[in-house]
């Protein structure tokens, strides 16, 4: 992925992905069109505006989208039994790997006991659900749970959190959550856009005026484990502090300095390479392997169990 930043004038690269940060205008003759119109056959191109909200994406004209995989993405959007099945699939994914994140603090000293009981009661309760409506309940009642249990492991009470606020952001970790999610729904979508799969049509988000929701499913699975571990990181090694953040327009936001510090994070993260069954496989390569597991899922070859954190 390369990154730019108005103000860094730098740039990172992951695989064929391009990164803009700030607010850039593209006019006819603008030498970033003209550079975007020369790569447009094989970069993907994400636009963030300054204060790290996602603003749109260019693709290349060649692409993998099936018309038999995205009908088969219809019908199971469409017959609520197999959207269900797929999307409570998603949430369980999150909760363990949620409960995976809390038992390895609670292993080091950390008092989380009574959160993770509450947890595992919630994640008996997800197979109890029969719509998605519920599913969304359960989901909700335990993402603020997990998050009261950040204060427990954040070891700074400049990101304490109270409540959860995300346009804007109010707080520090808000902030952090918000910009981490930001990087890994466009990390996500690139890799979609490898597959047979189209991004327009998720389970457990609707897929109704969204532009994309498939990768905001996926998302699910993937945030615990690598952006909530990217904020312990950053915040308990004090790579980010108050001095990483300004107040504008009602709301927190990281600034360039800690935007840098994330997006490095962040980088290194998806490029950390871990043992899966046997295999040395890297965060990026593992999202990719988690989208062919769902097109086997939709051609009915093999069913969908979500990725779940063994560390």
């Amino acid at each position: 992925m390369f990154t730019f930043s108005r103000l860094l004038g730098k740039n990172r690269r992951e695989e064929n992905n391009l990164l803009f940060e700030g607010e850039i205008a593209l006019h006819l003759s603008s030498p970033i069109e003209r550079f975007i119109r020369e790569m447009a056959n094989t970069i993907t191109l994400h636009i963030f505006n300054y204060y790290g909200y996602y603003a749109g994406s260019f693709y290349p004209r060649t692409h993998y989208n099936s018309g038999y995989m995205t009908l088969r993405q219809c019908e199971y959007y469409l017959d609520e039994n197999k959207r269900f099945t797929l999307a409570r699939k998603f949430v369980e994914g999150s909760l363990s790997n949620i409960i995976r994140n809390l038992t390895y603090y609670e292993n080091r000293g950390v008092g989380l006991s009574a959160h993770i009981k509450r947890l595992k009661d919630h994640l008996i309760l997800l197979n109890k659900t029969q719509s998605i409506e519920e599913l969304m309940s359960v989901e909700g009642r335990s993402k603020e749970e997990y998050y009261c249990s950040l204060n427990e492991i954040l070891k700074n009470d400049y990101f304490r959190y109270t409540k959860r606020e995300r346009r804007p952001p109010k707080g520090p970790l808000d902030t952090l959550l918000s910009f981490g999610n930001s990087l890994l729904y466009v990390t996500i979508l690139g890799e979609i856009y490898k597959t047979h799969l189209d991004p327009r049509i998720g389970f457990l988000h609707t897929s109704n005026f969204r532009k994309f929701s498939l990768n905001l499913d996926i998302a699910e699975v993937f945030k615990p484990v690598i952006i909530d571990r990217i904020i312990f990181t950053l915040v308990n090694k004090k790579m980010v502090d108050e001095s990483s953040f300004e107040k504008e327009l009602g709301g927190i936001y990281l600034n360039e300095k800690g935007r840098r510090i994330f997006v490095e994070e962040f980088d290194r993260k998806m490029n950390q390479v871990i043992s899966l069954h046997g295999r040395r496989c890297s965060y990026q390569r593992l999202i990719r392997l988690e989208l062919y597991k769902i097109e086997k899922h939709l051609m009915g070859e093999k069913e969908y169990h979500p990725f779940i954190s063994q560390w």
